[in-house]
């Protein structure tokens, strides 16, 4: 990868950080772009994820792990996956605009689990499942963080995204949100493969 966005937290239980963004020069070496970014993360803080570091808790690291419902964000190393939204464009980034129908479950029965998908073109076979246009705009532009995705374990977490804040004291169920502008800068500055969170 050639890019990386570094989100970075005082403790495990806490609920609001810090985004940095970096691009690798060529040699390896990593500079950073733009300015810090303030994040607010799991209602419960954080719990190691399922990435490219691994399943879980890397080799003598402690802190706990994700799991389905458990309001915790997860930590590790993770693909940014493709951008949504239910506005026009959002730049280089593979990008997808939503409707009504749009849907991700987070039913671990379901055999989408953890998928971003139009519902119309599935027979929907979850209870519940995130909706991806909301009224309250958090929404308006969504990453998918490849977190619990290869494999899919079920009851490992799902919809794990980088979406717009309800505001800088707020908390999510699981994903890292900051304000719409600066989700915005991060679309723009995205390029397709090279970003790693």
């Amino acid at each position: 990868v050639t890019q990386m966005v570094l989100v970075i937290v005082p403790t495990w239980a806490a609920v609001h950080g810090d985004v940095l963004r970096y691009e690798r020069q060529p040699g390896g070496r990593w500079n950073p772009v733009g300015a810090r970014i303030s994040v607010a993360m799991g209602r419960t803080g954080l719990g190691w994820g399922r990435g490219l570091h691994g399943l879980g808790a890397p080799a003598g690291c402690d802190g706990p792990g994700k799991s389905e419902g458990d309001g915790r964000s997860p930590a590790g190393v993770f693909m940014l996956g493709a951008a949504y939204g239910d506005r026009a464009d959002a730049g280089s980034f593979p990008y997808t605009l939503v409707t009504p129908s749009w849907r991700c479950p987070d039913d671990p029965s379901s055999s989408h689990y953890n998928e971003v998908l139009d519902s119309a073109s599935v027979t929907p076979d979850w209870n519940s499942a995130e909706t991806m246009v909301r009224s309250d705009g958090l929404y308006r532009w969504v990453v998918f963080v490849e977190h619990n995705t290869a494999p899919r374990v079920p009851r490992g977490g799902s919809c794990i995204f980088l979406h717009v804040w309800a505001g800088a004291t707020s908390t999510t169920v699981g994903c890292t949100s900051m304000e719409r502008g600066a989700l915005e800068d991060i679309l723009a500055w995205m390029r397709p493969g090279g970003a790693v969170e």
